[in-house]
């Protein structure tokens, strides 16, 4: 079974510790059988033995020994039980963090693809509820399985030494049970994937709508939201009922055969002992050990029932364990200077979604130092071309360059160090501001931190604050303005000192003075920087070396403010005299 081998990889640097704990389990579900056999020897010696007076007068000592061997096994097994039990804990908790810190880990090395893919409540439910089964698995359901699996094969082994016959009276009722659990296990498989499936879709559900809490209040549909969320609640629970009524539809089977032993042990005992086949000593080490062969039958359907949500959570993460990012270092990335120049151009690139296409043959060039502005209708791919130069996605075909070089054969590690990128759909961490300014490189110096928030006409409204640089931010920037969000992105771009800067419409939200005073400081940063901006108004793209008009996912024109005004039919020009007025 795949799902095992997988266990057994993670378990490793507690490997032994678990196989020392598997056999302790071993041990003290064999040692449930000294008490029995003591009992057998002390009932047939010294109770129901035609001498039991004379042996009990010569033989006191031999009594006590059986009682103290009674005491010292149960004693000894206790302990080991105990053993057994902290080291599944300890080994199954260690697994636990190991695959919790494995998969965090791989799920940061994704490209944006796997994202896309998966949704964010669907992961946070594997990285908790299905993580927690998996260790379930290691720390009961392996335990409880070989348990039960020693426990009834040594009973028995023991059952068939003092009479077969008997032995084989007791466990005619056995293939009964193995049909039912087969039939249940084959029913109750599929109803265990739905259930992870609602589960996720639940969490999905839960995820949006507290990460969106704002905008359901805005549009007062906070009773929509919450009768979604039952909707989909419900589909939950039905889904966990249905499993749940598949188990108890076949527990009372499971449940009446193996009483049934009860009532099996009671006739052929009873018999047995009267025509004298048993002795009563043994009939009661038969009545002692019953429970061994009943309770790993009842075990059965509660053990598969687990297996089958094991099988189902374990699924699930192995996808995302095993799941490998397309955008990864080539084996023959060349080594590159640790700061880059800036260089970038375009070759033919064209570029498509599962959806379509999104960048059709797109060729420029940006020569180290220059600034370029980006414009375009609302999905003509400003965003998606951008993010092809840090190879957030990489094209379908052509070449993007960064200093010559095409960033396929560029160390992610390198490039990425050297694009600051400000986006217009701001993400602050719940952290201080000079922790989120900061977050690039976290020694930076306080002196630097408000360095780069002065650069991003920060410092103002920062200092004003309470707690000014180290107030701390709420969950996505609750308590900050748009437009003081931005600014904290934009600084947090411009901490690292990057040879590329791309704002994506990083000024949108603040008024015209506070950008005019942005573009002016960005002009006269302390170090070499190309700068992309994506913008929507003039004055953000006025003053560029350069500005690329995109259509269609095509360049539909280019050139400077003063070159594209003279295409009185142009993008460039509408959008001008929309938000200036006529040329003339």
């Amino acid at each position: 079974m795949f799902q095992i081998k997988w266990i057994w990889e993670n378990l490793k640097g507690c490997r032994g510790r678990y196989i020392l704990a598997l056999c302790l389990s071993v041990i003290t579900q064999m040692m449930y059988l000294t008490n029995p056999v003591f009992g057998q020897k002390i009932v047939d010696t010294f109770i129901y033995s035609e001498n039991a007076a004379e042996n009990l007068a010569n033989n006191s000592r031999l009594l006590i020994m059986l009682c103290g061997g009674m005491i010292l096994f149960t004693l000894v097994r206790t302990i080991l039980q105990f053993s057994s039990n902290m080291l599944y804990e300890k080994c199954s908790q260690s697994m636990l963090s190991r695959i919790r810190n494995y998969l965090f880990a791989n799920v940061q090395k994704q490209d944006m693809t796997f994202y896309d893919r998966n949704s964010t409540g669907d992961l946070m439910t594997r990285l908790s509820g299905d993580l927690d089964m998996v260790r379930h698995s290691v720390a009961w359901i392996i335990k409880t399985l070989l348990e039960s699996i020693v426990l009834f094969t040594t009973t028995t082994i023991y059952f068939f030494i003092l009479d077969p016959l008997m032995a084989l009276c007791l466990l005619a009722l056995t293939p009964l049970i193995f049909i039912i659990t087969g039939v249940f296990r084959k029913e109750v498989g599929p109803k265990y994937v739905d259930l992870r499936e609602r589960l996720s879709q639940l969490n999905t559900r839960a995820q949006e709508n507290i990460a969106g809490n704002r905008v359901v209040r805005a549009f007062a549909r906070e009773d929509y939201e919450i009768k979604s969320f039952q909707e989909k609640n419900t589909e939950y629970a039905k889904a966990n009922k249905d499993a749940a009524m598949t188990w108890l539809k076949y527990f009372p089977f499971i449940e009446i055969t193996a009483q049934g032993l009860t009532i099996v042990h009671l006739i052929a005992g009873g018999i047995f002992v009267i025509s004298g086949r048993l002795t009563m000593g043994e009939f009661i080490a038969y009545s002692g050990l019953i429970w061994s062969l009943s309770n790993p039958m009842r075990n059965v359907g509660t053990l598969i029932n687990d297996l089958q949500r094991f099988m189902a959570s374990a699924s699930k993460i192995i996808e995302v364990y095993y799941s490998r990012p397309f955008i990864v270092d080539r084996a023959d990335a060349k080594d590159m200077p640790e700061h880059l120049k800036g260089d970038i151009e375009f070759k033919n690139v064209s570029f498509k979604y599962d959806s379509g296409n999104v960048l059709e043959n797109i060729s420029f060039k940006i020569n180290a130092g220059e600034t370029v502005a980006i414009m375009g209708e609302t999905g003509s791919g400003k965003t998606t071309l951008v993010n092809l130069i840090a190879r957030l996605y990489d094209p379908s075909s052509g070449e993007v360059l960064v200093d010559g070089v095409n960033v396929r054969y560029i160390k992610l590690k390198t490039l990425r160090s050297n694009i600051g990128m400000a986006m217009q759909d701001v993400l602050l961490w719940s952290d201080t501001i000079d922790g989120n300014i900061a977050f690039g490189k976290s020694d930076m110096p306080d002196e630097d931190i408000r360095t780069f928030a002065k650069a991003a006409d920060a410092d103002d409204f920062i200092t004003k604050l309470n707690d000014g640089y180290d107030t701390i931010v709420g969950e996505r920037g609750v308590g900050l303005s748009g437009g003081q969000k931005q600014r904290i992105s934009l600084a947090r771009a411009l901490a690292i000192r990057p040879s590329i800067l791309i704002l994506d419409d990083t000024t949108s939200a603040v008024d015209l003075e506070t950008e005019k005073q942005i573009q002016e400081n960005l002009a006269n940063l302390d170090f070499d920087c190309t700068k992309i901006i994506i913008a929507q108004r003039i004055s953000s793209a006025k003053d560029a070396d350069k500005i690329i008009i995109l259509k269609d996912g095509k360049i539909s024109e280019m050139g400077t403010h003063e070159e594209l005004l003279k295409n009185k039919d142009g993008y460039y020009t509408e959008i001008y005299n929309l938000q200036h007025g006529s040329i003339e």
